[in-house]
């Protein structure tokens, strides 16, 4: 292995590898955390326990609990009313439609368990790993919320059998004697009391251990068990010997069994008639000729059983369904009932009243909550022997027991018992007894005392499982918020979970309607088992290379059903819950994406974000985008110091403001050297890149070139940059600053070179200059102008960059102005209108101003002033002389510009200058294939009527369209300039006195001067006050020999304004009036 011993630190041995993995311990979340923690704790006690390898197998670990979880307090309290409220067909479907959704949901599950490892977390960790953190986050707190609802509602089940079934006695507000809303309203303050006070205890059992939850988990599943064994005991007897529970109905309408000891009207004792309770209830005395209600003389008193049997025939009657409006009085079908349909219902506090008006979508939200409880195995993954094998087999069986339960439940429930008191929610008619009970043998009480401990085992359980839940999600850090919620005891036990889920659950005791707390966890079970499919189904579809899980009766057609279904259920259970939920679910992802830790799982949604994002790359092959869709995707061309940090950080603000987070940038730099030696240095960069780009907000890649040439790094960004269609169609590059000190020289001449390089690629340009006083993303104008200064057309970019700047916060305040230049042969006033014209069909505000500005002569301090340039050119080309040279070359220009050689001898220095231009070109080897000959002369837009001829000995002219940049002035050029003009008002105009080194002056040089100091002075008038001007760039000469003239122009052209940029178009129409 001698080969390989270099690599041994990061690229272990695979029989190390495979030794590690044999041994992964599959631990509950925290525990192995836990004991490491105390390994490490100074002066450690020597003798530990180890921590248990998990035993649980499939019965004990999966099955059980998920049966436990599954069957509870609807079954028990709800599911008779819901037959006869449903009738036996729509009860069917409704569960026929709850357990195949959660049948498919746990075959998504069970693909997805069987990926791999399932380490302690259960659902969460599935989906978030699955669907990513913010998937992950959204449905793990919802999953949290519903778990901690459903505690609420197992508590308001038990209050309910207590008040109700057990002791009605304990009631702190009596119910007794009050009626309609004030009896319901006695009864949801008692559930509330009642309800705090158990939560409170409940709430201290898991405080103190859930080793004792634990314990009695199985004492109340027995309790489940032999409950539902009761009821098919009793469903069986039925058949031989119906059990005696009479309903005393007046017409065809239930009484309530408080109301009456005999079900007749009189009785005969001793041979003589006596009125009953029932004949008092109705009549306003005991005696034969009271007067009494109306409905009560016209119908008889009959008796009929509540309990007829399996063998009856009675199913045929509750087969379809019966639903009710709040109040009205509960009806047997199919008896005679002699009622005036024009008078009121009177004396209704003697008949059983519907309590709630009925529907078949308020059933579903009910009735689903009696489904949940299928994550119970993979909840206790890390409890498992073999997770991979136990949670498909366990759930998908438990799934199979219990639908098959609920299934049978509905029909034997029609098949047995008679439809009025099925519809009898709370038992009033066949004396205060749980209608399920009354069906149970050998007693009713079998089912009050199951029923009751079973709720009070599954609200202890959901009370033990939330907490770890939120727990598990505070400690994977990606809720930031959250994070107080991960500590917790030291035996890892999470307080502060459990404080927040008692605090949670008692809203719902607050609530206190069993009914209406229903449906709000059903709509968090709901969304949770959708995201469930919904991984699944991304999984299979991506056919990621990790995706191969163990369990194969899988299919992405049937994770879909169920995630239809799910969403189906939520919006026919209640829309407004569904929006809600989802609305939470929602805030939560939109947290999670902006404020929460950064977390890469190898998630589902990455995958599909990838196989999107080449569809659509592949689409924007087909063709460039439409001049519409056309928006500046910008590459940003940064620089870094010696420490890898941003040398500009404010272009990333302009950019920010420019783009407002659409479209695509790119921000890069160079890194000189060697990608062998300097990659370190380039990840450094990259990082600083990436923490401005947060900064500053813009969202985009970041790119980082090495190359041992910094010139040829932003070439090959320029080149490069992007992805197929996604690339840049827009530079921004700073203008470079001090360029004219001798140590930038090079500074200069790449900034040029990014010019001519995105001409050539029809590329647009944009160059801020003085950026440093661009604003920031945080301040704001509260007034001002963006100035446009259209001098040449480029397809509409100085229309559209405005128009964008305007979306962001800082430039919406201020206004747009265009102006344009009129020349002399130009009509200014129809230009205005044509410009007016044209803004209005590009449906962009803006004042209009066309500015005249004529040839005029050209002034002595332009002479003058391109005559310290030229010189400065002359300087610059003696860089690569040696030092006595240099300084000999210096002197000599410097004493020339003071009209000490050139007055003397013109000749002399014309040849000078012709040798040094010639020198510097053959030291430069790059310019050597350059033809100075062959260079046109290409004038400026402004001076397309000037014909004064080229000096033969000048420089050749390098070529400019319009428009330039920067505020650098040489002081010295400046004042010079100006005192002449003093000296000598004129001279300007009096070409017949020209100063002799004038003469020799290129004349193409001195126009563009011209231009530029013209230009300037008309923008200076007008703009000097402007936020922000905008205006043409012009091109860079073609050849190499004019690069520090170009410089100068632009210099000038931008003297004395402190916000510029200039703009060069890409060529191509950006903005258009058509729609």
């Amino acid at each position: 292995m001698a080969l390989f011993e270099e690599e041994m630190d990061t690229s272990p041995m695979v029989s190390s590898l495979l030794s590690s993995l044999a041994n992964y311990s599959n631990l509950p979340t925290g525990s192995k955390e836990h004991e490491e923690e105390e390994n490490n704790e100074e002066g450690a006690r020597p003798s530990k326990k180890p921590v248990k390898a998990p035993q649980l197998g499939t019965l004990m670990g999966v099955y059980l609990p998920c049966i436990q979880n599954i069957f509870g307090v609807i079954l028990f309290l709800r599911m008779t009313w819901m037959v006869g409220i449903g009738g036996v067909l729509g009860s069917f479907i409704i569960v026929f439609m709850c357990c195949s959704t959660t049948m498919l949901t746990a075959i998504s599950m069970s693909a997805i368990a069987t990926n791999g490892v399932v380490p302690a977390g259960g659902s969460y960790y599935m989906i978030s790993r699955s669907l990513g953190p913010e998937f992950g986050g959204a449905v793990g707190i919802c999953f949290y919320l519903g778990t901690t609802f459903a505690g609420a509602m197992y508590i308001l089940g038990c209050i309910e059998i207590l008040l109700i079934y057990i002791i009605p006695q304990a009631a702190i507000f009596q119910i007794e004697g009050l009626e309609g809303a004030e009896a319901e309203a006695a009864l949801l303050n008692n559930m509330r009391v009642y309800g705090t006070i158990v939560l409170s205890l409940m709430a201290l059992v898991v405080f103190v251990g859930v080793k004792y939850v634990n314990k009695l988990a199985l004492v109340f599943l027995a309790c489940v068990i032999l409950s539902i064994v009761a009821v098919y005991a009793g469903v069986i007897k039925t058949a031989i010997d119906p059990p005696v529970f009479p309903v005393c109905l007046l017409g065809n309408r239930t009484l309530l069994s408080k109301g009456y000891d005999v079900c007749a009207k009189v009785i005969e004792i001793d041979n003589e008639t006596v009125t009953t309770k029932l004949w008092r209830s109705f009549c306003d005395s005991e005696s034969l000729n009271a007067t009494c209600d109306e409905y009560f003389i016209n119908n008889n008193v009959t008796e009929i059983q509540g309990i007829p049997g399996v063998t009856s025939g009675i199913l045929a009657e509750n087969l379809f369904g019966n639903y009710l409006e709040k109040g009205v009085v509960l009806e047997k079908r199919g008896l005679a009932s002699d009622v005036d349909p024009d008078s009121p219902t009177t004396s209704s506090n003697r008949y059983v009243l519907a309590d709630i008006t009925s529907f078949f979508t308020l059933l579903v939200g009910i009735y689903f909550p009696s489904v949940t409880g299928i994550m119970a195995g993979s909840n206790r993954s890390g409890d498992l022997r073999d997770a991979q094998k136990s949670i498909p087999i366990g759930t998908i069986a438990a799934i199979t027991t219990t639908s098959t339960v609920y299934m049978s439940c509905v029909v034997l429930f029609g098949a047995c018992i008679e439809g009025v008191v099925l519809r009898d929610k709370f038992g009033e008619g066949v004396s205060g007894n749980l209608v399920i009970g009354t069906l149970a043998w050998p007693s009713p009480w079998v089912i009050v005392f199951g029923s009751f401990f079973s709720t009070c085992g599954a609200g202890l359980q959901s009370l033990t499982g939330a907490p770890r839940l939120l727990q598990a999600i505070s400690r994977d850090g990606i809720i930031p918020f959250l994070r107080v919620f991960g500590h917790g005891k030291e035996n890892g036990e999470p307080t502060w979970a459990l404080l927040l889920t008692a605090s949670i659950c008692e809203i719902g005791i607050i609530i206190a309607s069993l009914d209406s707390v229903a449906p709000i966890l059903s709509m968090f079970f709901l969304m949770c088992y959708m995201f469930v499919n919904l991984a699944c189904a991304l999984q299979t579809l991506l056919r990621t290379p990790n995706w191969r899980p163990r369990f194969k009766f899988y299919h992405w057609a049937l994770s879909f059903l169920g995630m239809s279904l799910c969403l189906s259920l939520m919006f026919i259970c209640s829309w407004y819950y569904a929006i809600v939920a989802m609305g939470i679910a929602s805030c939560i992802y939109k947290y999670i994406e902006f404020r929460g830790a950064e977390k890469e799982w190898g998630d589902g949604i990455r995958g599909i974000s990838l196989s999107a994002a080449r569809f659509a790359l592949m689409r924007l092959e087909e063709g460039p985008p439409h001049t519409k869709n056309w928006r500046p995707q910008i590459l940003v061309l940064l620089s870094v110091d010696a420490e890898q940090n941003v040398e500009q950080p404010r272009l990333l603000s302009l950019t920010n403001q420019l783009k407002a987070g659409k479209g695509l940038t790119i921000v890069g730099t160079a890194v000189h050297g060697t990608f062998l030696d300097n990659y370190t240095e380039a990840q450094r960069a990259d990082q600083s890149l990436r923490k401005l780009m947060e900064t500053e907000k813009v969202k985009g890649f970041s790119q980082v070139v090495i190359s041992s040439n910094l010139r040829d790094g932003t070439s090959h960004l320029i080149q490069v940059g992007g992805l197929g269609g996604l690339k840049h169609n827009t530079v921004m590059v700073s203008w470079p600053r001090n360029w004219k000190q001798p140590e930038c020289h090079q500074q200069f001449r790449n900034f040029i070179e990014v010019v001519r390089e995105t001409t050539v690629a029809s590329l647009a340009l944009l160059v801020p200059k003085n950026i440093s006083s661009y604003p920031s993303n945080g301040e704001r104008f509260t007034e001002g102008h963006i100035d446009v200064w259209w001098i040449v057309h480029d397809g509409g970019m100085l229309m559209l960059l405005p128009f964008l700047l305007r979306q962001h916060k800082v430039w919406r305040k201020c206004k747009m102005r265009i102006f344009t230049v009129a020349q002399m042969d130009d009509n200014s006033i129809q230009m205005k209108k044509d410009l007016i014209t044209f803004l209005y069909h590009l449906r962009i505000v803006a004042e209009v101003e066309v500015v005249e500005m004529l040839d005029g002569d050209i002034s002595a301090y332009t002479y003058e002033k391109t005559l310290v340039m030229e010189q400065r050119s002359q300087i610059l080309k003696q860089m690569h002389l040696t030092k006595n040279e240099k300084e000999r070359e210096i002197q000599s220009i410097t004493d020339s510009s003071r009209g000490s050689i050139r007055r003397k001898n013109p000749s002399t220095a014309r040849s000078q200058h012709s040798t040094e231009e010639g020198t510097s070109l053959a030291e430069k080897p790059e310019e050597e294939s350059v033809a100075v000959s062959n260079l046109k002369q290409v004038q400026l837009i402004h001076s397309k009527n000037a014909s004064t001829p080229t000096s033969p000995t000048s420089p050749t002219s390098p070529a400019v369209s319009a428009g330039g940049a920067a505020t650098w002035t040489d002081n010295k050029g400046a004042d010079k300039g100006k005192n002449l003009l003093a000296a000598n008002p004129e001279s300007g105009r009096d070409f017949f006195n020209m100063k002799p080194e004038w003469e020799n002056l290129n004349q193409t040089d001195v126009r563009r001067m011209h231009t530029a100091m013209r230009l300037n002075e008309v923008i200076m008038k007008k703009s000097k006050e402007a936020k922000l001007v905008l205006l043409n760039m012009p091109g860079p000469p073609k050849n190499r020999v004019g690069n520090e003239n170009y410089m100068e122009f632009l210099e000038v052209l931008t003297e004395g304004l402190n916000r510029v940029l200039l703009v060069r178009g890409g060529g191509r129409e950006v903005i258009t009036i058509y729609s």
